[in-house]
């Protein structure tokens, strides 16, 4: 048995500002190294002003976005704001938009990986190695995201800001040494380079580098001082891709202009251009002297990295999209059904990843940029109405952040921003689907089919197609009789220790204190906080019930749900309010490859607020899989 004393302040368990500016940026800032070249198929010479009239209707999105979820912060974006103004139908209309966003979010950012690593094996940026290449990051990440490998939310925060950096740096570099305002001006010829249909379709298709805004939102349950955290992430968002995109595309024409009416930015690679990698031809064509090579293998390599780790994201969101419309009872109940050994849903990754497999096997990336913006545009327009009908509708709810700009209109609050977001992406939603003819047919047949799915499920089950119905979640069962100066036992999982109980009660009887035991239940990233995971909620209380048992009636007892790597945090969190004098862990099974004590006992150790004991008795393991065996 070893024993530990404080050690100053605790750690935040939840999110602040800078991860959830991170973490969106990594989505965000990953649809730059696509959306350049497919919005300079359409526009040619005028991708820049294309970037700017979309980046005015993402920031008006982006205040959509933050008013909404501050208001209600809760996972589901568009699909939860819709339920909230509208009725159950539309919640599911606007979260079956989302769907098509996040499986298309998988299969373009899959296809552009095998491109930019191009730079160190050439035949992975042409057909058909970008295709096999594409299709076997799809299944690998599925294969991964169902065993539940856990991501290191470290590395991607790491990679969003060398990211985020790079393109500083190259849009530094480009302003010193390229930028031609006047080469800009010459290269715009409207009616013929572009034409008027494909400019209006070069919108919504730069909207797809702005899509990522969506990740704040479905992060907002595990945000920190969410009144203020949300806002000021989504604005760092806002501000960083302003500034970024207003550049980048301005630097790759000036490096790639328009002679003839066409630009190699617009050509795939098979024709010598830097459709499939703008980025890595914006640093192809600077001269770099002696560091142009390794800037190229930089990019590339680096691009490749953040295009993978936006596909996980993208299984990521599809999954925690799944699981959350099964709870509202808006899809049949086995698509998020959780692996028994996993507690994944693999029928929803399987089901929709292979759907996003499909999309890549004709390697139409043009296609896949366009049938992206219907998606989110359709999204993103559902947002907007029900940001505006809610200040009708529910005109005393307290808005802890309110976007600029109001209308005094019928006794109420007309929202500006969100009329005039509303009509540009309503108006891009319109453009995509009458201009494009396989868009029209692609997005009413995937429209039609998710209604007709509704319809026939809420049928069948007996539901209205209005009213929300969610899943019965049982609630935990919190007890605190002992809310002071008591001793904190902690378990993972369910992992009972008979020792560390005995070491508490031992404790309890010296001083007189009460124990109270916290077993923390570690949920997937690709599932909601709140999944029901009933052997796992068995096995927690099972736990609490042998402490009881051995440590008589001052053992009181909870289990809570964490994310992965987060359970030592919400350990420190507990002894704090309960204001534990001491805290009993056991050390866990010994791992392959894992540290002496493990990551949770650890964490604890490293910011104790107390005194420590980690009980290590030799039958402690036999002990703790037998009650676990029998739970």
């Amino acid at each position: 048995m070893a024993e530990y004393r404080p050690k100053g302040q605790g750690l935040e368990r939840v999110l602040g500002t800078g991860a959830l500016f991170s973490t969106a940026y990594g989505n965000v800032g990953s649809s730059i190294y696509y959306a350049l070249g497919l919005v300079a198929i359409y526009a040619a010479g005028a991708t820049p002003i294309v970037f700017v009239i979309a980046g005015l209707i993402f920031a008006a999105t982006a205040a959509t976005y933050a008013e909404a979820t501050t208001m209600y912060p809760e996972a589901g974006g568009s699909a939860s704001f819709s339920r909230r103004a509208f009725n159950e139908f539309w919640s599911f209309f606007a979260g079956w938009g989302q769907m098509l966003t996040y499986i298309v979010t998988i299969a373009i950012s899959a296809f552009f990986v095998p491109h930019y690593l191009g730079v160190l094996w050439e035949p992975l940026g042409e057909s058909p190695a970008d295709i096999i290449g594409g299709v076997l990051i799809v299944v690998t990440l599925g294969v991964l995201n169902v065993v539940g490998v856990q991501e290191s939310a470290g590395v991607n925060i790491f990679f969003a800001l060398a990211d985020f950096l790079t393109q500083v740096l190259l849009v530094v570099i480009g302003v010193v040494l390229v930028l031609d305002p006047d080469l800009l001006l010459r290269q715009i010829d409207f009616g013929s380079a572009p034409s008027f249909s494909d400019f209006l379709i070069a919108i919504p298709v730069g909207m797809v580098a702005y899509t990522g805004i969506e990740t704040i939102s479905n992060m907002a349950e595990e945000a920190r001082d969410y009144q203020k955290t949300i806002p000021r992430g989504i604005g760092l968002v806002v501000g960083a891709v302003a500034v970024i995109y207003l550049f980048l595309p301005a630097i790759a024409l000036s490096v790639m202009p328009v002679r003839d009416g066409e630009t190699v930015l617009a050509k795939p690679k098979e024709e010598g251009g830097f459709a499939d990698d703008p980025i890595l031809g914006v640093v192809e064509n600077i001269d770099l002297g002696p560091l142009q090579g390794p800037a190229e293998i930089y990019v590339g390599i680096l691009a490749a990295t953040i295009l993978f780790i936006a596909t996980n994201a993208g299984l990521i969101g599809v999954s925690r999209l799944t699981y959350s419309m099964g709870q509202h009872r808006q899809l049949p109940e086995l698509l998020r059904k959780l692996h028994p050994r996993f507690r994944t849903p693999y029928v929803a990754i399987a089901i929709f990843g292979t759907v996003a497999c499909v999309a890549i096997v004709p390697g139409q990336a043009d296609f896949l940029g366009t049938i992206y913006a219907f998606g989110a545009m359709l999204s993103f327009t559902m947002a907007h109405a029900a940001v505006t009908w809610l200040r009708f509708k529910e005109p005393g709810v307290e808005r802890p952040w309110k976007g600029p700009g109001s209308i005094r209109v019928a006794g109420g609050e007309l929202p500006v921003f969100a009329v005039l977001g509303g009509l540009g992406t309503g108006s891009a939603f319109v453009v995509v689907t009458v201009l494009d003819v396989r868009v029209l047919i692609s997005g009413v047949v995937w429209l039609t089919i998710g209604v007709v799915a509704y319809v026939v499920y809420r049928r069948t089950q007996g539901l209205p197609l209005t009213e929300t119905r969610k899943v019965v979640v049982p609630k935990p069962a919190v007890e605190h009789e002992v809310e002071y100066e008591s001793v904190l036992v902690a378990f993972e999982d369910g992992a009972y220790s008979p020792g560390a109980v005995d070491t508490a009660a031992r404790l309890a009887v010296r001083r007189r204190r009460g124990i109270h035991v916290l077993v923390t239940i570690t949920v997937p990233a690709n599932a909601p906080i709140d999944a029901s995971m009933p052997e796992q909620e068995s096995r927690a209380a099972a736990a609490i019930d042998s402490a009881r048992v051995r440590g008589g009636r001052r053992v009181t007892g909870h289990w809570e749900k964490v994310r992965p790597g987060e359970a030592g945090r919400r350990v420190l969190e507990e002894a704090r309010e309960i204001q534990a004098r001491a805290i009993v862990m056991s050390v866990p099974p010994k791992r392959v490859g894992s540290s002496l004590f493990g990551r949770t006992v650890e964490t604890v150790l490293s910011d104790r607020p107390c005194r420590v004991i980690i009980d290590s008795t030799p039958a402690q393991a036999e002990q703790r899989e037998a009650v676990v065996a029998d739970a």
